[in-house]
């Protein structure tokens, strides 16, 4: 059945779509104080893959990202960042070898790559014809996965830790309050180290793009720790070129 979806779909995209440029995207979500990323998992297959699709003739390249990341996850509001261009001879072709040479998937693809953060409680995820499950898995360790998508996942990552040194990050990923100490949880997850606390605080109230609020978290052993929530506007300020 997959195959004969998979020239269905090969029929339209002919229609449709762009020849040779394809688009993955890494969508980072934050639960538990643990970082991961969405895959789709191939029907019979133990392998996973990005969620990613094809540049339509009457769309932009932002556009699409956005079109096919909303398929996904039915989110809307994203942080979307490109970061990255994927061409190496054979990345894709020899995953659909097997299959006949007229079908669109066994072209040669050059592939966009984005990354967006999404906050992972406000997101549905949305499997496909071709896939068992959309998932959140953790970013460590990466499963199985097709073509050269596990460098994109690593590079995508890589990006992300180098905004995240001069860069505010977490307006999508976290809930709209939350502490302090949840913020430098999230920033030590996507490093993978330990941060001085102090040297944390300054760092993010330099920024500032902080909202201390009247309240405080509730339930712990200790003393409640005061709620901030996001200045949206003095935050995209101080994203700069990053896109939204």
């Amino acid at each position: 059945m997959i195959i004969q979806d998979i020239k269905d779909a090969s029929a339209a995209l002919w229609r449709n779509s762009i020849p040779h440029i394809s688009i993955d995207s890494v969508v980072f979500g934050f639960l538990n104080n643990q970082l991961n990323v969405l895959l789709l998992k191939i029907k019979d297959e133990e392998n996973w893959i990005l969620p990613g699709g094809y540049l339509q003739k009457n769309e932009g390249i932002d556009d699409a990202a956005k079109r096919i990341l909303y398929e996904r996850s039915g989110a809307d509001k994203i942080f979307l960042n490109n970061f990255g261009v994927f061409g190496d001879l054979n990345r894709s072709e020899e995953y659909f070898k097997d299959y006949p040479d007229d079908l669109w998937h066994k072209q040669r693809f050059i592939t966009i790559g984005y990354y967006a953060l999404v906050d992972q409680t406000k997101v549905n995820p949305i499997p496909d014809s071709f896939t068992e499950c959309c998932a959140w898995m953790p970013v460590q360790p990466i499963p199985n996965m097709v073509m050269d998508h596990e460098i994109i996942i690593k590079r995508a990552l890589t990006t992300l830790r180098e905004h995240i040194s001069h860069k505010p990050i977490g307006y999508n990923l976290l809930p709209e309050s939350f502490t302090l100490p949840e913020l430098q949880t999230l920033y030590e997850a996507i490093l993978g180290e330990k941060l001085n606390r102090g040297n944390f605080y300054r760092k993010m109230m330099r920024y500032d793009i902080l909202i201390k609020l009247d309240e405080q978290r509730r339930g712990g052993a200790y003393r409640a720790p005061d709620l901030y929530k996001f200045d949206e506007a003095k935050y995209k300020k101080a994203l700069g070129s990053l896109n939204w």
